[in-house]
């Protein structure tokens, strides 16, 4: 389920095989008219607030789910379900809203139960740019931008949610003292699946500057700058891959969900489109849109002044970097029709008719005020690096794309990614230009794919939820050591099968239970054949506990593995 789009809610429901059986959105403009927003949200009279009516979302999943109902949608088949929130949004539950959602009458639409439960009624969103000045109060407090980046994995952005509190704080400190728990939209939106609160992801828990990304724990100088009491109203982060609880008795009353359901921690929308892309370490993706925006699975990240570092949501032991760029395809847009008659033809002739390098001219080119790096305007440079004031056209345009790729690749390697056995999955509109798309391949030295990402979000958080099922249930290591008699059973903190079938194992504490001899841990899969032993490479030292790569020798069946040192 997503709820990262602005414009409309999405759910998506796969089978055990991954494939998609059933799919529907609800729009929020012409689906719910009686909120009366554009796009969504409302933009306040100073163009800078931007919000959009919590119960609106609450409604929007009211109608879906008896949409589905009406089709005959069979619920009790749904074993697990997570979903995705826009990110950096927020939601304020006020005092004594806990016991309204537990207790929430299944002979009522949830949004009629909810309607008296929040204390603010419009929640901030991502589009959000008015907290400057807090911004600015924050980075301050903990030693400038970069030290906070350090922390937090960026530097303060008025989008960011502690940012956000800090102004619900400041101006309304009376609605803050209402407010029993803060939620971003993905946690509130499993708090309504789960009848509870639910907690915070580490993932998109990394978009608030308030989470340590190495500790995965709140900052306490970051959430004392924004607001008193602020970590109780959070929570306790956990991470995405959590299994939260069964789903709430409401939905099994009046859905037929089977209790037997669980909800899996829900995160922000392009953690959940990582998953949703099933991208690998080493793999980027770059989607060629209206913003140019760059997903990357990274191992040991450096926080930049721009970009962003996420938990990452599929293994929580490494990291995503996000890095977005303003000027897109509007920017592309602007100069093919400068240079190329409006014709896309035109444009990849002229692309052809150029060498790679463009005998050394370079051009960046901001028709609006980009975000990575903060800077205007349009700025060429010939072969002597002299700045000029024109090329010529078809020195133009090879100019502008190569100059958004390599600030792709030069930003990205900031941020600690290292172009090496590169995998570039590509999206967007301009992905279907191949002469574009060979500029790509040239830059980063690597081969480029072009993919399908219609509703990833969504898709991700299918499947989340199997994946978050499957690390609670799907592995128990089993442990005897040397000269230990007894045994102990460990569920592993984290598994994850990927496409080509390798896994890998936490187990924590494990040189509690026994020290391997000879540092090797001989490990079972339970394929299809039976029990087999399978390879294993010990990815960090036998020091409070073990990750464990595994390789199992054929395809992995639902029981798992056993672990013996």
């Amino acid at each position: 389920m997503d709820w990262g789009d602005f414009f409309k809610k999405n759910f998506i429901a796969i089978d055990e095989q991954l494939r998609v059986i059933y799919e529907d959105n609800v729009h929020f403009d012409k689906d719910l008219p009686e909120f009366k927003t554009q796009g969504g949200v409302y933009i306040h009279s100073d163009r800078l607030t931007v919000t959009s009516p919590v119960l609106m979302w609450v409604k929007a999943l009211d109608m879906i789910l008896e949409k589905m109902k009406s089709s005959g949608f069979n619920f009790s088949q749904i074993r697990a379900l997570s979903g995705a929130g826009q990110q950096h949004g927020s939601v304020y539950w006020k005092k004594g809203s806990s016991q309204i959602l537990k207790n929430a009458s299944s002979e009522l639409p949830l949004h009629q139960s909810l309607k008296g439960c929040f204390s603010v009624s419009d929640s901030p969103i991502w589009m959000d740019s008015s907290t400057t000045s807090q911004c600015r109060e924050l980075e301050k407090a903990v030693g400038g931008a970069q030290h906070l980046a350090s922390v937090t994995g960026s530097r303060a952005y008025e989008r960011f949610t502690g940012n956000q509190i800090a102004k619900i704080y400041s101006q309304n400190p009376e609605v803050y003292q209402q407010t029993e728990r803060i939620s971003l939209v993905s946690s509130f939106a499993a708090s309504l699946f789960l009848g509870t609160y639910a907690p915070i992801d580490y993932s998109d828990g990394s978009g608030m500057n308030l989470l340590q990304i190495w500790e995965k724990t709140w900052s306490k100088s970051c959430l004392d700058a924004c607001a008193p009491g602020l970590e109780e109203r959070l929570g306790c982060p956990v991470p995405s891959h959590s299994v939260l609880g069964p789903i709430s008795p409401y939905y099994s009353q009046r859905y037929g969900f089977s209790p037997d359901c669980k909800v899996v921690a829900f995160t922000g929308d392009n953690p959940a489109s990582l998953a949703g892309m099933r991208l690998q370490e080493g793999d980027i993706a770059i989607s060629l849109g209206t913003s140019d925006t760059l997903f990357l699975w990274i191992q040991e990240p450096t926080p930049a002044l721009e970009g962003h570092i996420l938990c990452n949501p599929v293994d929580s032991q490494t990291y995503m970097a996000l890095l977005c760029f303003k000027n897109g395809s509007l920017m592309r847009e602007r100069i093919r029709d400068d240079c190329a008659s409006g014709s896309w033809d035109e444009f990849s002739k002229a692309l052809s008719s150029t060498a790679a390098g463009n005998s050394g001219n370079l051009g960046f080119y901001f028709d609006v005020m980009e975000i990575t790096p903060e800077a205007v305007g349009i700025h060429r440079f010939n072969r002597d690096n002299q700045k000029v004031s024109r090329f010529p056209k078809e020195v133009e345009i090879r100019a502008l794309i190569e100059g958004q790729f390599m600030a792709k690749r030069i930003h990205a390697e900031k941020l600690g990614y290292k172009v090496c056995k590169t995998r570039i999955l590509a999206t967007g509109g301009a992905s279907h230009n191949k002469k574009i798309l060979q500029v790509l391949s040239d830059v980063f030295n690597a081969p480029v794919f072009t993919i399908d990402t219609a509703n990833s979000a969504c898709l991700g958080s299918a499947y989340r939820a199997i994946h978050g099922k499957a690390a609670r249930s799907l592995l128990c290591a089993r442990l005897t050591g040397g000269s230990h008699r007894s045994k102990r059973d460990f569920c592993s903190q984290y598994t994850w099968i990927r496409p080509e079938n390798i896994i890998y194992i936490v187990i924590p504490n494990l040189v509690a239970a026994s020290q391997p001899r000879d540092g090797v841990c001989k490990v079972l899969v339970l394929s299809r054949e039976g029990w087999a032993p399978s390879h294993v490479e010990l990815l960090h030292p036998w020091k409070n506990g073990a990750k464990v790569l595994v390789q199992p020798p054929g395809p992995v069946c639902d029981l798992g593995c056993k672990v013996g040192c």
